[in-house]
Parts: C-alpha cells; structure tokens; sequence
C-alpha cells in the first residue's frame, strides 16, 4: 500500500491515525525519558511527605478549585525569581499526585508562600480577601471555618499514596485520624498553604 501526499489528505481516517501515531511517538520519547532521570524522581533535601492535616487541605484546596486561578510553579525567569523566590524544581514534587504545576495565574503564584505570612494572616485571608488585600478579586471561603474534617478517609488516601511511592509508615496511617480531631477544613487549607515551598528554602 503506498502512501501519497494526496492520499493522506483526503481520506480522514488515515490522516487521524497517522496524526495520532506521531502523536503517541513524540510523547513517549519526552516523557519516558523523565521516569528514569534522577532529578525528577529523587526528592530534594529536606523533603517530606505531606502530613494528615496537610494532605486533606490539599484536597481541600483541589475541590475549591484554587488550582484555576494560582499555579504552584515559579518560571526559572528573573522576574519570576525576584517576586516568588528560587525556581521550582521536579524534585519539590515527588510526593505529589498530581503535582499542581500549571500556567494560569489569576492571583499570585502560591509556591512559596509557605510562612510568608502567620496562619491567622492567612485564615482572615481566605475568609474575607479584601480585608487584607483590597484589590483581591477571590471569592472568602467562610464556610471552611464551620466544617469539620474528623470524618475524613484521610487512611485511605495516605494508604493510596503509599502505593504510588510516597513513604508514608504504618504508624503514620494508623495515628492520621487523631491529628485531624477538632480541625476545620479551614485549619487543614491554612496548614497546607503554610508548607508551600519550605524544602527548597
């Protein structure tokens, strides 16, 4: 079977299954390559895997969609540097699934933001914005101050974690509910908030 010029561009099927070959090929070799290169698999120093507390507000932070309008990457640019500090590197993510990387940035890049500002800086923060910042365009989040996260299945998760390379130990998972007694979904975000970007620095 020959493959003219013309024969690729007026028959769909076989020009949507040699795009999608090359697609797939193309693919393979830019990401295969990353699996088995040391700087992004092995964490840098100082790194750890989330704890209980930390681990639900970042689940919190996914289901309030934080994620459109922050990105938790600082572009290796000077003017990235100088406003957010160090870069950020693969090695800072390897305990996250999914890491939270992204390009949109609506509000400010949060990577480093971790001890930037006090947990009640950040509590007001998140429940009325423009109290602290006035030109703040996020909505508060009052709601997370008056939830509980006791009946969280944060075992489940950790244990999950475990499974895709995070060393999480058997007495981290059997002790994690404790740590949640008496915590908001509020408590749980700010604590996450607060440990963005503390292994690089």
């Amino acid at each position: 079977m020959s493959f003219s010029h013309e024969k690729v561009e007026t028959s769909n099927w076989l020009m949507i299954v040699l795009i999608l070959l090359v697609v797939a090929v193309g693919g393979l070799v830019e990401i295969v390559p990353l699996f088995f290169q040391k700087s992004t698999t092995t964490p840098v120093a100082g790194l750890v895997p989330d704890s209980p507390l930390r681990l639900v507000g970042r689940d919190i932070y996914l289901r309030e969609g934080c994620y459109n309008c922050h990105s938790q990457m600082v572009r290796p640019l000077v003017a990235e540097t100088l406003r957010y500090g160090h870069y950020s590197v693969a090695g800072e993510y390897v305990y996250d699934h999914p890491f939270q990387w992204g390009s949109k940035r609506t509000g400010p890049d949060l990577h480093r933001v971790g001890g930037k500002y006090s947990d009640e800086w950040q509590r007001l923060h998140l429940i009325r914005p423009r109290d602290l910042v006035p030109e703040s365009i996020m909505p508060g989040y009052p709601w997370l101050e008056r939830s509980s996260i006791e009946a969280w299945p944060v075992q489940a998760h950790m244990g999950a974690l475990r499974r895709v390379g995070v060393p999480y130990t058997d007495a981290q998972i059997a002790t994690a509910p404790a740590e949640l007694k008496g915590k908001s979904e509020l408590d749980a975000l700010v604590a996450y908030l607060q440990g963005l970007g503390l292994a690089l620095r």
